[in-house]
């Protein structure tokens, strides 16, 4: 990658909306340029190094603080909660207030929440600090998407610069599973330590290199619908991430749903009438925007899932340390991390849609594998295949989606489209992991979350916990699969038609 970096020059740094890159031109960017893009690419992989890091210490904390799979869930969903909960918020927001003052202010609560997080011993401030990770990333995410979609040109440009962006997000997510495993091996909390130094790092190279821009003259402050969304995004991803323990047929979650779905209608109300609403509802039917928001609920709401069960089975039921089970995942960390410069050469060959097409079948196939899974799998046979096409699903998969997801949307609204996508990440993750924890749970008594998980308390033997997390490795399959035929079905309705054409 270095190799290939170093012989990129200048380019012209803010290209104006609609413009594109000459078909077959060299991309050249200036030094200016590429540090902007590492600078955001870093935050980029920080959210998903948390993610994942943490996903590997689940066992060690329950074990430590005494939490079962009910409790552990929430330390992942209290990100998810206050991720989704605000992202189109932060993406509109930095549209309108401007993207460095958002991105580096977020930036910073990152920084100080991940501290925090390592310190205290509390399970619910340990929640606490992860909601509020959550939020300061509904923020930091989308604007570096914005900041990226309105720096660079439309076209060779701005694909080579999504691709390595998001390469470097999904790059964070697949290595924190190694970087989870070498801190857990130390103590759990560096697995919430190990950000700040680099958080530190970014805001300083921030303040250096991301362009100072103005907040939006004529974009109007939509403060209702910003008030009903956040609170709609908030009460439906709380009531998602609890219905596990409260139970989907208790009066808690049908409340909180019939709530947050009235919220969210008058949410629908006050953008129809007013005059610069914070979503305009056409980018919808815009290009591949709706179908792109799909297929990164697929994508990454069944990787998530799958994650959370293979960490929790590997380490607690079958005594995997959690380096060695790091280490496992680690092939589909580097497959992705070395795409990183070719992502955008593929799209341009091939163009996104059959790449997010090809990596949807890939990561189908290396679920499918997975689920033969004995109580005494040979790693070669039984896990390294499924490892290996869930790399190359992410590779292909989740650039493309990005890009597709932006593709043809105007400058004033790519903080717009950039915050769709990520709230359908974030939201169908906390959606299919809250499904997959209350499938679990309710298939044995070591997961009712009344007895510590880390370790192994509650566990009768291997098989009968085998049989109680294959059907949640089930669900991932499904939904992944649910992606893919979204994605592929409008392009083989046009191939029929243009058969019976002829």
């Amino acid at each position: 990658m270095a190799q290939d970096l170093s012989s990129l020059t200048a380019l012209p740094p803010t290209p104006t909306a609609g413009s594109s890159t000459r078909p077959g031109a060299v991309v050249r960017w200036s030094r200016a340029q590429w540090l902007l893009l590492t600078t955001l690419c870093v935050v980029l992989a920080l959210d998903g190094l948390d993610v994942s890091m943490v996903g590997v210490a689940l066992p060690s904390i329950g074990h430590e603080l005494g939490l079962g799979t009910g409790a552990l869930q929430w330390i992942v969903s209290g990100y998810v909660l206050g991720y989704g909960s605000l992202l189109m918020l932060g993406g509109r927001l930095a549209d309108l207030l401007g993207r460095r003052r958002i991105f580096l202010i977020a930036l910073t609560v990152f920084a100080a929440a991940s501290l925090l997080g390592g310190l205290v011993s509390d399970p619910a401030l340990l929640i606490a600090t992860r909601f509020v990770k959550g939020l300061a990333a509904a923020f930091t995410a989308p604007t570096g998407f914005s900041i990226i979609t309105t720096t660079f040109a439309e076209g060779r440009e701005r694909n080579r610069a999504i691709s390595i962006y998001t390469t470097f997000g999904a790059s964070g997510f697949s290595l924190g599973l190694v970087v989870g495993g070498l801190m857990t091996a130390l103590s759990w909390r560096w697995t919430f330590l190990f950000s700040v130094p680099i958080a530190v790092a970014a805001i300083v190279l921030g303040l250096r290199y991301i362009p100072r821009d103005k907040p939006a003259a004529d974009g109007g402050h939509d403060v209702w619908g910003a008030v009903t969304l956040a609170l709609g995004m908030l009460g439906l991803v709380f009531t998602v991430v609890s219905a596990p323990d409260a139970g989907w047929s208790s009066p808690q979650t049908i409340g909180g749903f019939a709530l947050s779905a009235a919220v969210l209608a008058a949410f629908a109300v006050i953008e129809s009438r007013v005059r610069h609403p914070l979503i305009r509802f056409g980018i919808l039917r815009e290009g591949w925007v709706a179908r792109a928001n799909i297929a990164a609920v697929a994508l990454f709401g069944s990787y998530l899932s799958f994650q959370f069960i293979v960490t929790l089975y590997l380490q607690s039921v079958l005594g995997w340390a959690p380096l060695a089970m790091a280490l496992a995942l680690l092939p589909a960390g580097l497959m992705v991390a070395s795409s990183a410069p070719f992502a955008g050469r593929l799209i341009d060959r091939f163009g996104a849609t059959r790449l997010i097409i090809t990596g949807l079948i890939s990561l189908s196939a290396g679920y499918l594998w997975f689920l033969q899974i004995d109580t005494s799998p040979n790693y070669v046979v039984d896990i390294l295949p499924s490892v290996l096409l869930l790399g190359v699903g992410f590779a292909l998969g989740f650039p493309a989606i990005n890009v597709q997801a932006t593709a043809g949307i105007h400058d004033s609204e790519q903080g717009l489209a950039a915050g769709l996508i990520q709230t359908s990440t974030q939201v169908g993750a906390a959606l299919v992991l809250a499904v997959t924890t209350a499938i679990v749970a309710a298939g044995g008594h070591a997961a009712d979350g009344g007895g510590s998980v880390g370790g192994g308390a509650g566990v009768a033997d291997a098989a009968a916990m085998l049989t109680v997390f294959l059907p949640g490795l089930a669900l991932s399959t499904a939904v992944a699969v649910v992606g893919l035929l979204v994605a592929a079905a409008p392009r083989a309705w046009r191939l029929r038609l243009a058969t019976a054409r002829r």
